[in-house]
């Protein structure tokens, strides 16, 4: 299938088929593709807590509202974002730089004093506002790999983070949850696969100038 057809494949699937389980590769490939993900300044404030044990996953269906894909899924993806986010994380994004690229300080070091003015003049609710938005990039990136991939996902925001984040002890990492994303099969009975996209036109979405 080419591109397009994979996205019209692919949809946010409600039932999955429990008897069906990713690759070690597979996974690895999400893995690869939410860390590969373009953010902004390239400052990494996100982490993917990848939730595969199913008695865990099974005490996040009341946080989700009952919607069983949290567990009848192959694994549950958990985008995270930092509660903390300061000059200590400029600092070891400077040092994976250098270490990587071999980059001479003189010139890495006027970058990085831009970025640690920037991050240190934002307010807390501004930070946060900010990383969320990153892990929306990165649901994105990982719904089209996922759709590249034939893998079956259902992104989510329907959940009580505040709750999930406690079931999954997040807050002794500095984290906290924002968004959900099941992947695996498509249940062979689940009838939304289905169903016909419904999308506006082309003519309606695009403007040309």
């Amino acid at each position: 299938m080419s591109i397009i057809e994979k996205l019209q494949w692919r949809y946010a699937t409600k039932k999955f088929d429990t008897t069906k389980q990713l690759s070690d590769e597979k996974l690895l490939t999400l893995k690869e593709a939410f860390n590969l993900t373009a953010l902004s300044y390239g400052l990494q404030t996100l982490k993917l807590v990848v939730v595969g044990d199913k008695q865990i996953r099974e005490h996040l269906v009341k946080v989700s509202y009952g919607q069983r894909q949290v567990v009848d899924s192959s694994h549950l993806l958990v985008l995270c974002i930092q509660t903390i986010i300061d000059e200590e994380d400029v600092n070891k994004h400077f040092d994976t730089i250098k270490a990587i690229r071999n980059t001479p300080d003189n010139i890495l070091d006027p970058f990085k004093a831009q970025m640690k003015s920037t991050i240190e003049g934002m307010p807390l609710d501004k930070k946060i506002g900010w990383a969320t938005k990153q892990a929306y990039i990165a649901l994105g990136n990982l719904m089209t790999v996922c759709a590249i991939e034939e893998i079956d996902s259902c992104p989510m925001e329907g959940f009580m983070p505040a709750d999930l984040d406690k079931a999954l002890g997040l807050e002794a990492h500095g984290l906290k949850s924002v968004l959900l994303l099941p992947v695996g099969y498509r249940a062979k009975d689940d009838m939304f696969a289905d169903f016909k996209k419904v999308r506006k036109q082309l003519s309606e979405t695009i403007i040309e100038l």
